[in-house]
């Protein structure tokens, strides 16, 4: 089938093993289409020759001619083993809450071809081209977002990507809810008839929590460069003092997050005449002389991130995993763990960059020995000022701290025991973006309080790194000289963080 793709400006080629985050931010951020390269595909026919001799043989194998889980004891007659591939895809689809973002489901399906295109799983090219031509054409998925324990993959998740290859399930295109048949006619497709182990080649892997862990690895880093340049727009505004962000320092204790921050500060707070023009103090708070050693693991933990997802989206997850030599072997690579540990650590070293800058936040508002007027305004008493925008930002890195606990630490066995430790990845997972979320809102209300410092301090005396950055915060929200509406600013400082408009996003 050869359909037109238009608005595409190139072709990402999987391969099953060199897939990069650059290309994956082409693809799901940037809407670019995927095409499996020829060397992939010939290790597809292998692999799905490979389980169409098993069936011809008779041989019992796991998900090829038995059931499932508890059920692997069970044989499958001949004349069912397509019924039971669209019986799992069925009786698997069984996620509840909100739907996945669209940006969740495109990572999902690109990862899923990738790992797929391994040739490791037994499926058909021809059932590959299904999810290719639904990423390429813009037809997601409806995914709910709970119901994956993390282990066996994500069963229920990708359970509900499948429905829509056999016209059941649900899905969106161009803004609209339609169903799965109607989803397979904007590709020119039939409902397909699941082969021999395609239903649980479909189902068994770690594509969702890749596809969360991926968002929280873009979200984050841009995340942490806002909060980087927040601390710097605040060490400004409390005329703070720059020793301890000295390289020396840092040698001295070479953990290279903290030398990384405490580098960007440096080139942040240059040239500035607030910095350092305290005289009745010398030294700040932890809050301001702590920045490095608190924001340098959050950057750590995101690179650990990193480091596992390319590691994990070149992955063959399915379970049994199908060889070229015609052995297929049952093991565990559908399992979470390690990518719930970086998921873990991500959502607790950034929920302890809200921590710090909520704190910061604290010391702008009640500085008075800094230049600042109590709560950053100048008629105290008739105006209550910034007040109430600390309240708000405790609650949020209190919340945060409830959202810190480990689902990683837990588990429920499934499957009757058969599947009896699971990873909870996923929540790990969601758990972080939820962190994010509210982090976004804090570095939002420390923009709005460090701008309003600099008003008083003067405008024209930060660094020149600074002043633009204040001069970008300017430009979503003006000075506040009395008392106003202030939620409003900081929904529109939030959105201005999580798109990343006040930063120049750092490579």
């Amino acid at each position: 089938m050869n359909l037109v793709l238009e608005g595409c400006k190139e072709m990402i080629e999987v391969d099953g093993n060199t897939l990069s985050l650059d290309e994956v931010s082409k693809v799901v951020l940037d809407g670019e289409a995927v095409t499996v390269g020829e060397a992939a595909r010939l290790r597809v026919r292998t692999g799905a020759r490979v389980v169409e001799d098993i069936v011809s043989e008779g041989t019992p194998v796991y998900g090829i001619n038995t059931g499932f889980g508890r059920l692997s004891n069970r044989s499958i007659a001949r004349d069912d083993l397509k019924q039971l591939q669209r019986n799992i895809v069925l009786s698997h689809a069984a996620g509840v809450g909100d739907p996945a973002p669209e940006e969740v489901v495109r990572a999902m399906l690109l990862f899923r071809i990738n790992s797929l295109a391994k040739g490791h799983s037994g499926i058909r090219q021809e059932t590959i081209d299904y999810l290719v031509d639904l990423i390429n054409y813009h037809v997601h998925p409806i995914v709910p977002l709970q119901g994956s324990v993390g282990s066996s993959g994500d069963l229920a998740p990708l359970a509900h990507i499948a429905l829509v290859l056999i016209g059941e399930g649900e899905a969106m295109y161009d803004g609209k809810r339609i169903d799965g048949k109607t989803a397979l006619s904007i590709i020119n497709r039939d409902p397909i008839c699941l082969a021999p182990k395609e239903g649980l080649a479909l189902l068994n892997g770690t594509q969702f929590m890749s596809a969360l862990a991926f968002l929280v690895w873009v979200r984050g880093r841009r995340l942490l460069e806002n909060a980087t340049c927040a601390a710097g727009l605040c060490l400004e505004g409390l005329r703070g003092f720059s020793a301890p962000f000295r390289a020396i320092v840092h040698r001295n204790r070479p953990h290279p997050g903290q030398m990384m921050i405490a580098e960007r500060i440096r080139e942040l707070i240059d040239g500035s005449a607030l910095v350092d023009s305290t005289k009745d103090d010398v030294q700040d708070a932890y809050s301001l002389r702590c920045i490095p050693q608190v924001l340098g693991p959050a950057a750590e933990a995101l690179s650990f991130l990193e480091e596992k997802l390319k590691i994990e989206i070149n992955s063959a997850t399915d379970n049994p995993l199908v060889f070229a030599d015609s052995s297929v072997l049952s093991g565990g690579n559908f399992h979470g763990e390690i990518m719930g540990l970086a998921l873990e650590m991500a959502g607790m070293t950034l929920a302890e960059v809200g921590n710090i800058a909520e704190r910061q936040i604290d010391r702008l508002l009640t500085s008075t020995g800094r230049g600042l007027p109590l709560f950053l305004v100048k008629d105290g008493g008739v105006n209550s000022g910034l007040m109430l925008v600390q309240y708000t930002a405790a609650a949020l890195v209190s919340e945060n701290k409830v959202l810190c606990y480990p689902a990683l630490v837990d588990s429920i066995p499934t499957s009757g025991g058969k599947e009896d430790h699971n990873s909870l990845a996923p929540i790990s997972g969601r758990k972080a973006l939820r962190i994010i979320d509210n982090l976004e809102k804090i570095v939002a209300i420390e923009y709005l309080c460090a701008a309003q410092a600099i008003d008083f301090q003067g405008s024209d005396k930060p660094a020149p790194a600074m002043r633009r950055m204040y001069e970008r915060v300017r430009e979503v929200v003006p000075h506040t000289d009395r008392d106003t509406y202030l939620a409003p600013k900081i929904e529109r400082l939030a959105d201005a963080v999580r798109k990343g408009d006040l930063i120049d996003e750092q490579t």
